[in-house]
């Protein structure tokens, strides 16, 4: 069972997304936007954006917006709603 698809000469070809540095690890496009989505990755919540978080949901955002507004994934809100039992609007 071989590694991966190969040329004629037997060598591992490589997709020509990969770069050489990440080569067989994450497409370099992929790459750039995985840091900057993740770039708040499982960091705490302040009182202010708690105190955020309750007055957006109160004036009837929706969850994406409120994620855009925050910069906090629509998960993290959804959790940290759900954990202080504040009501998100689902439009539809």
């Amino acid at each position: 069972m071989g590694l991966g698809p190969t040329d004629k000469c037997g060598q591992i070809r490589r997709h020509p997304c990969y770069d050489g540095a990440n080569a067989g690890d994450v497409p370099a496009k992929q790459e750039q936007s995985v840091t900057e989505r993740f770039e708040r990755h499982r960091q705490p919540w302040t009182h202010e954006e708690l105190e955020k978080l309750k007055l957006l949901a109160k004036k009837g955002m929706a969850l994406k917006a409120i994620s855009k507004a925050m910069t906090r994934s629509e998960e993290s809100i959804k959790d940290r709603a759900k954990l202080d039992g504040i009501g998100i609007a689902k439009l539809r």
